[in-house]
């Protein structure tokens, strides 16, 4: 564990109460990114940002404009020769709120309940951005800080993030570092500090089935036309085998297989059947069964149906045979798998399945690669010293399910690798109601940050 000599954690601790009311601040502003009808709170949002980033002792803090969505830019470069610049990224957007009536409290009126404090946001990510800026301002009060460092901040993640490439090329000179702190991962348990090492990537499909030019009557022409709800459901089940194996043909031609090391390695974090269980409140796990739970949330793709629309879906009833059926499909995807190749092997799956009764039409609507970093770099082990001090126990080093297309562009732009933490829980219910996050976790969490920075600095 490293010790250092007047670290401000003092300061951290004792504006614990300020950090919180800097979240609450920024949970209240429904920035939802996918939302036509919430620009003004995206910018108003950004706009906070701004503020904070400032105040917490950061310079030429600006925003800048793109297609869509503000990204924040801050910056200190003023830490001398040879000293790192580390660049903090984090997103401001959230998910939609749906469905409304399944929160117990308004979900952009921040509530503590307990150890926790509800509200959509709270974890994903704004909790996680105030936590980084908290741990900036908490070395800033010191009167300098020991490395470079710049904040990247988008209002476009929970929609793919379709302007940041655009802009990291555009200023590729402006968020030149030497290596991203991403803290949008998260720990698996309250006592077992984390840092990700790998990440999904993600594949976007829309799968529309037609069958007739209008919705029909079920009494005249049921039997006659095949129902494209029915056909939709056909096709989407053959996706996958018993097993749970996707059957798209060449599905699994690229994909990394597990070393024994990982494999081992992996298998000792506490992440079993049960384990899964408690976190979803599933009645039993399903999937490929020759590989353990964290390999199939972790190692392994997936391909997941997002939601489905066909007919009528009111109240009461009505015989209608719907003209047309839709899906929205995902593909969480491994190393070596590119996303338009998958789409290229759903393709060739829809050609050999789908029936002469209907037509179908199957959109790609983006995607991103799956990314991964080496766990013992000396950022990474900084990081880790850092979370080991507060914690005062060894860091768990995982696989994540999700994806954070943010991770490999930076890698492909800016030729920075990331190290990725957070101190976000299994069970903080992002994106669904009642999203919330441990206070307790996240005071830690901002203390560690403390110490990572200043850990930097004693490496270089």
């Amino acid at each position: 564990m490293t010790n250092h000599q007047n670290i401000p954690t003092g300061f951290a601790a004792s504006h614990m109460d300020e950090f919180l009311d800097d979240l609450c601040a920024l949970v209240r502003i429904p920035s939802i990114s996918t939302s036509p009808d919430h620009q003004a709170s995206m910018h108003q949002a950004a706009g906070l940002l701004v503020e904070t980033l400032t105040r917490a002792g950061l310079e030429n803090t600006h925003i800048i404009q793109t297609p869509k969505h503000p990204v924040v830019y801050a910056d200190w470069l003023h830490a001398g020769p040879g000293a790192l610049t580390v660049l903090v990224y984090g997103h401001y957007d959230v998910q939609p709120v749906d469905p409304l009536e399944l929160w117990d409290t308004p979900p952009f009126e921040p509530t503590q309940a307990g150890e926790y404090l509800v509200g959509r946001g709270a974890s994903d990510m704004k909790g996680q951005v105030i936590a980084a800026i908290s741990a900036v301002r908490s070395v800033m009060q010191s009167g300098s800080f020991p490395v470079n460092i710049k904040f990247l901040l988008e209002g476009e993640e929970e929609i793919g993030s379709p302007s940041l490439k655009t802009v990291m090329h555009q200023y590729r000179d402006l968020f030149a570092c030497d290596i991203a702190l991403n803290p949008d991962s998260g720990m698996i348990a309250p006592d077992i500090p984390t840092i990700v090492y790998s990440l999904r990537g993600l594949a976007f499909f829309e799968l529309k089935v037609i069958s007739a030019e209008r919705d029909l009557h079920s009494g005249v022409f049921g039997g006659l036309v095949h129902n494209p709800a029915v056909a939709l459901c056909e096709l989407i089940a053959g996706m996958h085998d018993s097993n749970g194996t996707i059957t798209l043909p060449g599905f699994y031609d690229t994909v990394r297989k597990i070393t024994p090391d990982e494999h081992e390695r992996l298998d000792q974090l506490p992440m079993d059947d049960q384990f899964f269980l408690e976190k979803t409140g599933a009645a039993r796990l399903w999937g490929e069964k020759e590989f353990s739970p964290i390999e199939r949330v972790g190692a392994r793709p997936t391909l997941e149906v997002n939601g489905i629309i066909s007919g009528y879906t009111g109240a009461g009833t009505k015989t209608v045979l719907p003209a047309q059926a839709l899906a929205k499909i995902s593909c969480r995807l491994v190393a070596d798998q590119v996303p338009e190749m998958v789409f290229h092997q759903m393709e060739a799956y829809l050609r050999a399945k789908a029936p002469a009764t209907i037509r179908y039409e199957l959109s790609y609507l983006g995607g991103s690669p799956a990314s991964a970093t080496d766990p013992n770099s000396p950022v990474a082990q900084a990081l880790a010293r850092a979370l080991e001090t507060v914690w005062e126990k060894p860091v768990a080093y995982k696989r994540e399910g999700g994806s954070i297309p943010v991770v490999g562009d930076m890698q492909h732009i800016l030729g920075a690798d990331s190290v990725l933490t957070g101190f976000g829980l299994p069970d903080d219910r992002i994106h669904s109601p009642n999203e919330r996050l441990h206070l307790p976790t996240w005071r830690k969490g901002i203390i560690a940050l403390v110490h990572f920075f200043l850990n930097l600095a004693g490496d270089r």
